[in-house]
């Protein structure tokens, strides 16, 4: 379910997903589930292609991924989701340090899961520091949602090595403005290239 670097992937492992249909559906479907979930007191970090659409990022969104910090936010948000159909309850992931559900909700995938890999790094979109300490907070609906910098979800996409992923977020970046320094850092602690980190800095800079 889980890749070693720290994003939640492969919640769409069953062949009915659909893509979600742009922001409006996003919007939609996660704000249903935060009105069923109740977001009080419930730590959470919209992550994946998701936090990227919800920043006004137009690429790929196969599915909702929801970080939550602690296994019972896990169990609270199945107990939530009850009434839709369940494609895994919660259990632990030994392989991935996830404990792990997901939802059909609308046709959309949803799941939560915590990430349970130790790091001093705050650089990693959905390990450590990273996710809870860099993130913006985004209307959806009546709702105020935590989502991940763009900046950490972009090197998550660097090394995944998704290119339809990655340059709609660089350009994104690129008219709105980076964290920069966060970004180098990012690249750094995960392992990029130099010279696909200077690429990637150089294109974030042109006028």
């Amino acid at each position: 379910m889980s890749d070693p670097t720290g994003t939640i992937a492969g919640m769409s492992v069953n062949g009915w997903a659909r893509p979600l249909r742009g922001l409006p559906e996003l919007r939609k479907v996660l704000s249903l589930i935060l009105d069923l979930v109740d977001p009080a007191g419930f730590d959470y970090r919209l992550v994946g292609t998701g936090a990227a659409l919800a920043q006004g990022v137009q690429l790929p969104t196969g599915d909702i991924d929801i970080l939550v910090a602690r296994r019972s936010d896990v169990d609270r948000f199945a107990a939530a989701l009850a009434g839709f159909r369940c494609l895994e309850a919660p259990a632990w992931l030994p392989r991935a340090r996830q404990y792990f559900t997901h939802f059909e909700v609308e046709e959309i995938d949803a799941g939560a899961s915590t990430v349970e890999v130790p790091a001093e790094t705050d650089t990693v979109e959905c390990i450590g520091r990273g996710p809870w300490e860099h993130y913006v907070e985004v209307e959806m609906g009546r709702h105020v949602v935590p989502v991940v910098r763009l900046e950490l979800r972009l090197v998550s996409e660097l090394v995944r090595d998704r290119p339809d992923r990655s340059g709609p977020i660089t350009e994104h970046l690129r008219h709105h403005g980076a964290d920069l320094q966060l970004l180098r850092r990012s690249m750094s602690d995960r392992g990029i290239d130099p010279a696909r980190q200077a690429k990637v800095l150089d294109q974030l800079q042109r006028p």
